[in-house]
């Protein structure tokens, strides 16, 4: 993504604050895997939105209104010994040239720096409570400014969380937003075509996480958004099956979530599909339900529709077929009252989704639904789910776990379905299934 973007973003940031604030945004901390192994480095969300900077130990601060410049970046120096060991870094010059800083400092002279900066400043946006060694540096910043007040120098005396004015801004994908997630969905999609193509009943479950992988990584998307879910047979009614360490049955069904992250940005999406290349009887019947309440779900998000008209007409669409193909008996309007279908279906029919894969950004506001608006991004994803000794469940739909999920932006006149270039239709997902890998 563009630096312009980044500062962009800053500039309506900046517009939203009050007079005489400063804004304290760190980003995540490198985390230790194991002795002196490290995790994988992933920046704070927030801080890489306002920055689209990408290394750790550094802290962007932004001042309305001084002479020297708003936007400060402290990180590290340029280190030829550390290099060396860990790759190259921006330092402070690339801070500014690379990243759109209007100064730099080193990252070790945030204790000595920040308070000055903080001088005179009504209040502070920042978000407490996420990183606990953090906070309490920014309390004793605060407390050092305040031990000056006989020389004239006044301390910010209240704190407001910078996560609403952010949070609210990533709601709302810009057009470069969507291009990066519009890319993550065509490898997520490549990825789930190619794990269909080589399944074969025998393979573990992880044999098909792994060409999720390999395909993410083949076209430059070095990270999952999450966890993959690669669930077969009873393992799909489990909602957040990671193990994936099943063997996979010659009638089963392979329900996969997996996405991945590209620039920071998620991906998300669900299909399932028989093992051995064709459904059941009772496995398509809950299939072409589930497909339908996908579909009912799609047409509802649109603008000026709120958050949950698209759950409300899965979920309608979901009790007609389950008493068509007889899991539910009496009417749809006694099960929707008693919420007996909840025991097949018992999540939310999607989520905001950006930066993070369960997204920023208030589902109501008041006591009201929030209504969509072009920009907003969410996940479509009805299921039915028949766990195995499931009470009044017959015998036939137990281990069938089915959900159908698509990345999908809010457009002026409807929606884009991002990710509809990988097929839902059984009759083409059986064509694929076993055909071997086709990217």
């Amino acid at each position: 993504m563009e630096k312009r973007e980044f500062a962009r973003r800053r500039k309506r940031l900046v517009g939203m604050l009050e007079k005489n604030a400063i804004v304290i945004q760190p980003t995540s901390p490198h985390r230790a895997r194991n002795r002196d192994i490290l995790y994988p480095y992933r920046p704070d969300s927030d801080f890489y939105y306002l920055t689209g900077f990408p290394e750790p130990e550094a802290v962007a601060v932004i001042i309305p209104g001084r002479p020297q410049g708003e936007y400060i970046l402290f990180c590290r120096e340029r280190n030829p010994e550390a290099e060396a060991w860990d790759g190259a870094r921006a330092g402070l010059e690339g801070a500014r040239e690379q990243y759109g800083a209007d100064d730099a400092f080193p990252i070790d002279d945030l204790d000595d720096i920040l308070p000055g900066l903080m001088e005179n400043r009504e209040l502070i946006y920042y978000t407490m409570g996420r990183n606990a060694e953090f906070d309490q540096r920014l309390l004793r910043w605060v407390n050092a400014v305040r031990t000056r007040g006989r020389a004239g120098v006044s301390a910010p005396d209240s704190f407001v969380a910078l996560s609403h004015q952010v949070h609210e801004m990533r709601l709302y994908k810009s057009r470069s937003e969507v291009k990066v997630m519009r890319d993550a969905g065509r490898i997520s999609v490549a990825a789930h075509k190619n794990a269909m193509a080589i399944c074969q009943p025998g393979m573990r479950e992880y044999q098909l996480e792994a060409e999720l992988m390999r395909t993410f990584m083949h076209h430059g998307a070095r990270a999952c958004a999450y966890p993959s879910i690669v669930g077969a047979g009873a393992n799909a009614c489990v909602l957040h099956h990671i193990q994936n360490d099943g063997v996979i049955g010659e009638n089963d069904l392979v329900l996969i979530d997996a996405g991945c992250e590209l620039d920071c940005y998620a991906s998300d999406i669900t299909r399932t599909f028989p093992a051995g290349g064709r459904f059941t009887t009772a496995q398509r019947e809950a299939y072409e339900v589930v497909l339908e309440a996908q579909a009912a779900a799609i047409a509802k998000v649109r603008p000026g529709n709120h958050w949950n008209d698209p759950h409300e007409a899965a979920v309608r669409v979901l009790v007609k077929g389950l008493i068509e193909i007889g899991v539910l008996k009496g009417t749809a309007a006694r099960a929707l009252k008693s919420g007996s279908y909840r025991k097949f279906y018992m999540h939310r029919t999607g989520h905001w989704l950006g930066m993070d894969v369960h997204d920023v950004g208030y589902y109501k506001v008041g006591d009201e639904w929030r209504l969509l608006e072009p920009g907003m991004a969410l996940t479509v994803e009805p299921g039915l789910y028949f766990t195995p000794g499931t009470r009044g469940l017959a015998k036939k739909w137990w281990g069938i776990g089915i959900r159908i999920e698509d990345d999908v932006v809010v457009t002026k006149d409807g929606c884009d379905v991002l990710t509809d270039a990988l097929p839902k239709d059984p009759d083409t997902i059986e064509s694929m299934v076993g055909s071997g890998r086709v990217h």
